[in-house]
């Protein structure tokens, strides 16, 4: 039994993402240890992890994910599997040690059937907006996806924004998103921005691939779906290919989309000047960005990227590197200077963005620089914890949230 001295015990649902493997949700579970809760998560499995263990202090409960869902009937089954054995992980959490607060990470939506129940007790809901569930979907599918389920999914969208007590959205656009698709007041949504942990940063040493030799080296990170734009990136080195060969390009990353990517590269002829990496260590991944002279973001213009905040853009930044990218909305705002940006989907002028900046070291260091102070001074995760601290005060302002107070992990506790 819990008193007013216990620490807020906080449940996060992940349905899409293994933890620690999702950045932000990480970010958002170390920023809650920090603040004196009691935090515990559960999400699927990632290759060779425990179905439950501590990590860093947040208890882990791990189910086995769902195959791949293509579909009505896939999603169907995807989201049905994933939610009745989420909420029946839960209630073992429960009775371990009852939560106060539900935070629940979209995709997908169905989570609010969780929360709802709990609601029933006195749990707190907090909806954190990652993903436009519809958009997405319509972004996978090429814009040619079931109807039914669009409809589907903008209903349970609808009824998160209605049950939450709390929304988190990460960028302005989804708050106006929030506001007027989901007629959730203002005062109940506060933007908590992805953003870098500088201390991830630190002294990050670069390593150039052998491969590379000379080469201009562009960098790529992040996951390699449908809607992530690689095709769009392979067709623009092909055509920079025309004009020189002087370049070398690392994608790091996995997805659903790897294997057709690397047949495309291979009909494009582009394997002497491409590379892809699969999954690495995060080690590994930022000693290759810190090594990188250029790095992409070839995100298509579509109605979910053009309003969604892309994390790798501030990694980029954060290393002190020059981004090429689309002119999308969100991209703009989190780049700024650093950033050069050409008309949404022009694969022609993406490439000659890359030429311009492999003539112009100069340039280069130039956007770097300004991208690096831009994360220090406004992007960079400690100000986004500091939002989010904020959120919880005004969801419980009777509970006790100390930052620098860290909470005995449900595993260690006393039940």
């Amino acid at each position: 039994m819990t008193t007013s001295l216990d620490p807020l015990h906080v449940l996060m649902l992940i349905e899409n993402n293994p933890y620690p493997q999702d950045t932000r949700v990480r970010a958002e579970a170390s920023a809650l240890l920090s603040f004196g809760c009691r935090v515990s998560v559960i999400c699927p499995s990632g290759k060779h992890q425990p179905a439950r263990e501590s990590v860093d202090g947040v208890d882990v409960y791990r189910f086995r994910a769902p195959f791949e869902a293509h579909g009505f009937w896939g999603y169907a089954w995807e989201y049905l599997y994933s939610t009745m054995i989420m909420f029946a992980i839960s209630v073992s959490v429960w009775h371990r040690a009852r939560f106060q607060v539900i935070h629940a990470a979209n995709p997908s939506d169905t989570l609010v059937l969780i929360a709802a129940v709990y609601k029933l007790f006195g749990t707190k809901f907090v909806f954190d907006h990652h993903d436009l569930s519809p958009e997405l979907y319509d972004a996978n599918c090429g814009g040619k996806g079931n109807g039914l389920v669009r409809t589907v999914l903008a209903l349970f969208e609808k009824l998160s924004f209605y049950l939450a007590d709390a929304v988190i959205a990460t960028n302005e656009s989804y708050r106006s998103i929030a506001m007027s698709r989901g007629d959730v007041k203002k005062e109940r949504i506060t933007v908590v921005r992805n953003g870098p942990d500088l201390a991830r940063f630190h002294a990050v040493v670069p390593r150039r691939p052998a491969e590379a030799g000379g080469r201009t080296l562009i960098a790529y990170v992040g996951a390699l779906g449908r809607h992530d734009g690689l095709d769009h990136l392979l067709r623009s080195l092909k055509h920079l290919s025309h004009r020189r060969t002087d370049l070398f390009c690392v994608i790091i990353g996995k997805g659903e989309a790897l294997s057709d990517l690397q047949r495309l590269s291979g009909e494009l002829g582009l394997d002497t000047l491409v590379h892809f990496t699969g999954w690495i260590s995060e080690e590994a991944k930022l000693s290759l960005l810190a090594a990188a002279d250029i790095c992409v973001d070839p995100d298509p213009l579509n109605p979910f990227n053009n309003v969604s905040t892309m994390i790798k853009v501030a990694e980029y930044m954060a290393l002190g590197k020059p981004v090429v990218g689309y002119d999308l909305v969100e991209n703009r705002f989190t780049a700024g200077t650093a950033g050069l940006f050409v008309p949404g989907n022009d694969e022609e002028a993406f490439a000659g963005a890359i030429a311009k900046l492999m003539d112009n070291p100069d340039m280069r260091r130039a956007m770097g620089a300004s991208g690096r102070q831009r994360v220090e001074s406004e992007l960079a995760w400690s100000r986004s914890a500091e939002h989010l601290l904020s959120a919880y005060r005004r969801l419980l302002p009777a509970a006790i949230l100390d930052p620098g107070r860290r909470a005995v992990p449900a595993s260690q506790a006393t039940d």
